[in-house]
């Protein structure tokens, strides 16, 4: 069972080395953000291209052959059929005539034969308009490529771009600013932070058979580092509670952190590599400074894919594991660590999304499964499940971009076609951004369903 934290270590010592040290390095706001592009941006965009691009990036603008297959793949395309600019093809075009006008050598006798096509101000904005606000960057559509043409990398390169001169949602940039600013995406200060952990705690062990239950901060030497996406210690703490539940009903040696325990990174949205390094090394660093041996992704999407996938890339390499929640509680399950009780959920029948950062992006595909039929009887799949399932809808920072919400509910629709399909009135998931989209996509068709986690599924079930 896990021990409690030594808390020794006075809160207010601990802000002071909490702030966030800039390392140096990014150049964060180097442009302020603008509403529209201008004859300078533009200029410093054509000197930004050649150095954003990468042999995968340049084969994928290279490589297109214009097939449409990857039409039927996007949720946009499928929700809102009315509107062919969705396709992928044609959004990422909008980058493609840019690239093929500057290094496409028929382009310089043939321009229209290749579709190419100089950087203009309204070029420019009609890609601002679909690579922020028509694709969340779920690469579906590379799954029906026949050429594998990668969109989510050739969106997040065009999006840095724009980024790079300021041309980016407002929102979506204060959030990247927030985390950059505070350690964590919320502002959420650090006295209050483990205030909010310690009061979890107290109701955690006020439930039957969890007296001894702890939430170790700081805790030096734990085997796993848990992360936190800052949406639970602010808005969900209830989930909080229910993750520490199944780690301390199976004796997990775990902690968390009282500094960078924010597992998300919106500059993998963005297209900031500078912010995205920075807040990885951020997370690398305190994992070290507690000792621990594993860095433990909490139930986030992006983040999971943050930590585990583009981390090491950042910082080229790491002398620590990486896993996530939802590969731990799969493997407790088949331990048979704990026991469960299904009749908790006797009448209820449940389907699962699979965030397109977790499955698709990701790999963790049957792990969730085990979970789910551990805990319940009643589990119908959506029609299109695992790698092949339809992206929810909030992926790729949508939720942080209001100015497009209309077309994002719309875009909504074949996946709560597929939910509703199911019959289920509990849909589970493993994402944070997914639990807002799915919420709101029920209430928007009028779908009777409740929006779960995998931890409050089975800490509901667990038999202490």
């Amino acid at each position: 069972m896990a021990v409690a934290a030594d808390k020794t270590e006075d809160v207010a010592e601990v802000k002071t080395e909490q702030e966030p040290e800039k390392l140096g390095a990014p150049e964060h706001r180097k442009w302020p953000v603008k509403s529209e592009f201008t004859p300078e941006m533009l200029a410093e965009m054509e000197k930004l291209l050649p150095q954003r691009l990468n042999r995968v990036v340049a084969t994928s603008l290279a490589g297109c052959i214009h097939c449409g297959m990857c039409s039927d793949a996007c949720h946009y395309s499928v929700s809102i059929p009315e509107d062919k600019t969705l396709v992928p093809a044609y959004k990422a075009d909008r980058f493609r005539k840019w690239y093929k006008s500057r290094f496409d050598w028929m382009a310089k006798v043939f321009p229209s034969f290749v579709g190419a096509k100089g950087l203009s101000k309204e070029l420019a904005e009609e890609m601002y308009d679909k690579l922020w606000g028509g694709c969340t960057m779920c690469r579906r559509c590379t799954f029906n490529c026949p050429m594998g043409v990668d969109y989510g990398l050739t969106v997040r390169t065009a999006r840095g771009i724009m980024q790079a001169v300021g041309r980016v949602p407002q929102n979506l940039q204060d959030t990247v600013d927030t985390h950059y600013n505070h350690g964590n995406n919320m502002a959420v200060p650090q006295d209050e932070f483990v205030e909010t952990i310690e009061w979890i705690e107290e109701e955690l062990q006020d439930e039957d058979g969890c007296e001894n239950f702890k939430i170790p901060v700081d805790k030096k030497g734990a085997k796993y580092f848990l992360t936190l996406n800052p949406r639970e210690p602010k808005y969900y703490p209830l989930t909080i509670q229910a993750t520490a539940k199944v780690l301390n009903a199976a004796g997990v040696d775990f902690t968390i952190s009282s500094r960078y325990w924010d597992l998300t990174n919106y500059a993998l949205f963005n297209g900031n590599d500078p912010d995205a390094k920075l807040f990885s090394k951020w997370q690398a660093d305190d994992v070290q400074r507690l000792g621990c041996e594993y860095l433990l992704s909490g139930e986030c999407g992006h983040g999971y894919r943050a930590l585990r996938w583009e981390l090491s890339n950042w910082l080229g390499g790491v002398n620590f594991k990486i896993t996530s929640v939802m590969e731990l509680m799969a493997d407790l399950v088949q331990q048979g660590t704990f026991k469960l009780d299904k009749s908790v959920w006797a009448g209820k029948r449940f389907t699962y999304h699979d965030s397109c950062n977790i499955a698709r992006s990701g790999g963790i595909m049957e792990e969730p499964r085990i979970i789910i039929r551990a805990a319940v009887d009643d589990f119908a799949e959506m029609e299109h499940n695992r790698e092949h399932g339809f992206c929810c809808g909030g992926g790729g920072g949508a939720l942080a971009m209001p100015e497009f919400s209309p077309r994002r509910i719309a875009a909504g629709k074949i996946k709560a076609d597929e939910i509703r399909a199911t019959g289920a009135n509990v849909v589970l998931q493993s994402c944070h951004n997914c639990t807002d989209q799915l919420k709101e996509i029920c209430e928007h068709y009028h779908i009777n369903a409740k929006v779960m986690n995998l931890a409050e599924l089975l800490a509901a079930a667990l038999v202490l």
